[in-house]
């Protein structure tokens, strides 16, 4: 079988997918010709993003932990990508059983895999959806069905909001969240930096101009100004891998030294 006939009903295999090329980066195999393009082209420009996608990965994964441990039980993860274990709500469920999640990507062959791997499983939900249009999420039947807003939620906006354009309002987006968050809510974020290598930020653009992949690089100061509102936890905005709660023994970062590609993550909690 070739891949144009493993290709879903209205997907165009000429044009590159976020979500496909983060899943080759992961070493994923749900990913066409078009988004191992792309990464293969910011790879020669930047080899370690390989682990950049990696440590992007585990910040979510111990940022999810930790809020859980915190006690919130209720997640949204917006943008969340070919699905990949461990899983936000395995990794919430290790915490607590009762823990819900919603998977939110406007993807639809996220949706497909999403529903393959959440048949039947009562407490999650998954959606096809764009988070550009906040409300269509936060009106979603399995939404409302799922999230008690008067109780404290997280909401997951990791590597999502730089494919967001300036004129597409990223802060208004986090602010209809925020204004649906109850006290003791927390974000969980991350965004490509700005101060990343001029040459792999202009070989990413090149490969993804004009497509839903195209990436707006933000300044430190511009990342902060979208969480406005929410109190950072933990050592702040830094790069994903070296953030981390607890001893800083226990914290082996999977890069040393600023990689070429840089991402920033962070964690805030909803300020009374």
């Amino acid at each position: 079988m070739t891949e144009l006939e493993r290709v879903p009903p209205g997907i165009d295999p000429s044009v590159p997918s976020s979500a496909r090329v983060y899943d080759y980066l992961l070493g994923g195999k749900d990913n066409l010709a078009i988004d191992r393009a792309v990464a293969e082209k910011l790879l020669a420009v930047a080899p370690d993003t390989r682990l950049v996608a990696r440590a992007n990965r585990v910040f979510q994964i111990e940022a999810v932990r930790h809020v859980a441990k915190l006690g919130v039980r209720q997640f949204i993860d917006l943008g969340t990508g070919i699905p990949t274990s461990p899983s936000i709500h395995e990794t919430a469920r290790e915490v607590s059983p009762s823990c819900r999640v919603i998977y939110v990507d406007y993807d639809p062959v996220v949706r497909m895999h999403a529903q393959v791997m959440l048949a039947d499983a009562p407490g999650i939900a998954s959606i096809q959806a764009d988070l550009r249009r906040p409300a269509d999420i936060l009106e979603d039947p399995h939404v409302t069905g799922l999230i008690d807003f008067d109780q404290p939620i997280c909401v997951l906006m990791v590597g999502v909001l730089h494919f967001v354009m300036d004129e597409e309002d990223p802060a208004g987006i986090v602010g209809a969240f925020r204004e649906r968050m109850a006290p003791g809510s927390y974000v969980i974020l991350s965004h490509a930096m700005a101060e990343s290598d001029p040459e792999a930020i202009g070989q990413l653009q090149m490969a993804t101009a004009g497509t839903a992949a195209q990436g707006r690089f933000r300044t430190h100061e511009q990342v902060l100004r979208l969480l406005d509102g929410f109190e950072l936890i933990g050592p702040g905005l830094v790069s994903v891998q070296d953030w981390h709660v607890g001893p800083a023994e226990d914290h082996i970062p999977l890069l040393e030294g600023a990689p070429r590609l840089l991402i920033k993550g962070g964690v805030g909690r909803l300020k009374a």
